[in-house]
């Protein structure tokens, strides 16, 4: 019997600079209802998805740009998205800046939080794979400051046990890196949520910009297959005050086919019947992970960070 459930991913359109948390959240609550319409039970949201994405700016003092940040689940602006999809039944990522004090310190992550269908917490993932840079490049056009913003994210790569199976969460840049899922496939995810707000442009190498989505999709697709796991990712895209950002939001089943994809760099929900079973054949077979992998050989992979050549 397979275990047919309705996912859906919301992306979102751009995010101004002057644009307020509240017409943002009523954007994601108008998307939820659509999922909610499609019979889905669970929804991805973006990453960053309250705000513009102001890692491209440069401040200095936190007074400046602790206005991204929410404090507390849920904080204030989050209240009208969790009650309204407390009320319809419906499961969500969202991806978010957070500030939290922890041990009497301050500390501020690029964060997503998975909700349930009855309006519980589940868990937190931090980001761990911050792309860009801590200082500015002194590019008039464009800056990537994650490093300056967020800390390196403290809670691993978490699964968390859902009413439908159980689920891991990324955020952008991980799903560049195979040992993001892996982790979470080896703690028994069945499905891999993440957001992401990627810039058309590479600030570290001139490229064309159809590589981005390129990139983009097979780092999804071969995810999915390489983990026999489904990848729901949800894209903030579009310009935001001049500044590009690719869209291509799609659902991508445990064989590597993408089943749903986004056409827009708008508002778009798109849906997808997913049978949660559906690699259970994958993960027997060709990736079954406890016949075939040889981890005593994979030392490199944690021991060093680095290429490190060895001697002849």
């Amino acid at each position: 019997m397979s275990r047919r459930e309705v996912f859906a991913v919301a992306q979102l359109g751009p995010i101004h600079l002057a644009d307020d948390k509240a017409s943002a959240v009523a954007r994601l609550v108008e998307m939820l209802r659509e999922a909610h319409a499609r019979g889905a039970r669970w929804v991805t949201f973006p990453e960053l998805a309250l705000t513009t994405f102001f890692p491209r700016y440069i401040y200095d003092d936190p007074a400046e740009y602790d206005q991204f940040y929410e404090e507390g689940l849920p904080s204030p602006a989050m209240v009208p998205l969790f009650e309204e999809a407390k009320r319809l039944g419906v499961g969500f990522y969202l991806g978010y800046a957070e500030k939290v004090t922890e041990g009497g310190e301050t500390h501020r992550f690029n964060t997503a939080v998975l909700v349930s269908p009855n309006g519980d917490i589940l868990g937190k993932y931090r980001k761990i794979h911050l792309p860009g840079t801590k200082d500015p490049i002194g590019d008039l056009e464009f800056e990537h400051l994650e490093k300056r913003y967020f800390e390196v994210g403290d809670l691993g790569f978490p699964t968390f046990a859902t009413p439908s199976g159980r689920f891991g969460m990324c955020i952008c840049n991980d799903r560049r890196w195979p040992e993001t899922f892996r982790t979470m496939a080896l703690r028994g995810a069945e499905v891999f949520m993440l957001g992401y707000n990627t810039p058309t442009r590479n600030i570290h190498h001139p490229e064309p910009a159809h590589l981005r989505e390129f990139h983009n999709r097979l780092s999804l697709e071969s995810a999915a297959y390489q983990n026999g796991a489904w990848v729901m990712a949800a894209a903030k895209c579009g310009a935001e005050d001049g500044f590009a950002m690719i869209g291509g939001s799609a659902i991508v089943a445990p064989t590597g086919e993408t089943v749903a994809r986004c056409v827009s760099e708008e508002d778009e929900v798109i849906s997808y019947a997913c049978d949660l079973d559906l690699g259970a054949y994958i993960r027997r077979s060709v990736f079954d992970f406890k016949r075939h992998r040889r981890p005593e050989h994979y030392g490199p992979i944690t021991g060093q960070v680095g290429v490190e050549i060895p001697e002849d």
